[in-house]
């Protein structure tokens, strides 16, 4: 039997993930770890086993846990991984600190981080994913990223290591992210404030974000998104060829594609891990046959089926 570190934070044995997920699914994780601090998340990782799995989470708000839960130690950081500094026109902060948090404190100092506001989840996750929008990405502003690794250092990580690509990056495996550090570039304070608020207001207007959902569930087609390549175009979206396939407002049990943007999957109050997903594949089977475009998942899913 695996023997677990007790650590001074928080460990959790078999506790269910439905309640730190944004769509409010999911089946138990081994255990929750929450450690104290740093050098407590450094002692922890240090001494688990090595054939444990472990899972950095954020606010849950990319994710889909699946109905039979995680076969792992799944590591969510709190209170101590969510300070947000600003130093001239850097800006460094927590894994924790929420995205919008972030926008918002490097606006009232001056720098333009303005693309993170409307973006729902944590630092730890927009580094991980390459997070973006209004075609700026998380890659075009960090310097510098800073882990713990499953053998418990810590270590700096430039850009370049990271490998960024299209909602993707390159960490060690295993390895928990606990801080980065970003350059923006210089903003009046009221434009930019000015600016997030349009931006919101926009979002509000055009997604569903009064329901249970997981921010955008497909990437838009290939050559078709916002890379930010010189060659790439944005006139197809994941949303259109939803609509052309006629799902929007699909349902499947407890899950139903938002009838006010179809590329949101939304909990409609009784979903399960299995009806999201299933419902989610029904849609890319529908898109791949009346387009013959492939969709590709930008939900993250993790975990195991519930078997009987």
């Amino acid at each position: 039997m695996t023997t677990i570190p007790t650590p001074r934070g928080r460990l959790t044995a078999a506790r269910a993930l439905n309640d730190l997920t944004w769509l409010r699914v999911g089946g138990p994780a081994d255990y929750l770890f929450q450690p104290a601090d740093l050098e407590d998340l450094q002692a922890f990782l240090r001494d688990l086993p090595a054939e444990m799995p472990v899972f950095p989470m954020g606010v849950g708000s990319n994710l889909i846990v699946r109905d039979g839960g995680l076969r792992a130690v799944v590591i969510r950081l709190g209170r101590g991984f969510n300070g947000i500094s600003v130093e001239g026109t850097t800006v460094t902060a927590g894994a924790a600190a929420l995205d919008a948090h972030v926008a918002r404190k490097a606006a009232d100092a001056g720098v333009d981080l303005t693309f993170l506001r409307t973006i729902p989840g944590s630092i730890g996750g927009a580094v991980r994913m390459n997070a973006g929008c209004y075609g700026s990405y998380t890659a075009d502003v960090l310097k510098s990223a800073t882990i713990v690794t499953r053998q418990g250092e810590v270590v700096e990580l430039t850009p370049a290591e990271l490998n960024f690509r299209y909602r993707q990056s390159d960490l060690p495996e295993g390895a928990v992210l606990v801080s980065a550090t970003f350059q923006g570039p210089a903003g009046d304070p009221a434009d930019l404030h000015a600016r997030m608020e349009a931006q919101l207001k926009k979002r509000d207007e055009t997604q569903p974000t009064k329901d249970r959902s997981a921010g955008s569930t497909f990437r838009n087609p290939a050559g078709f998104s916002s890379t930010g390549r010189a060659d790439d175009v944005h006139d197809l979206k994941a949303w259109k060829v939803i609509d052309d396939a006629g799902m929007r407002g699909a349902r499947r049990g407890g899950a139903q594609m938002s009838p006010k943007h179809s590329n949101f999957l939304i909990n409609t109050g009784n979903a399960t891990a299995a009806d999201l997903e299933g419902l989610g594949e029904e849609v890319r089977k529908k898109v791949y046959e009346t387009s013959g475009i492939t969709l590709e998942w930008e939900i993250m899913r993790v975990g195991d089926p519930l078997t009987d």
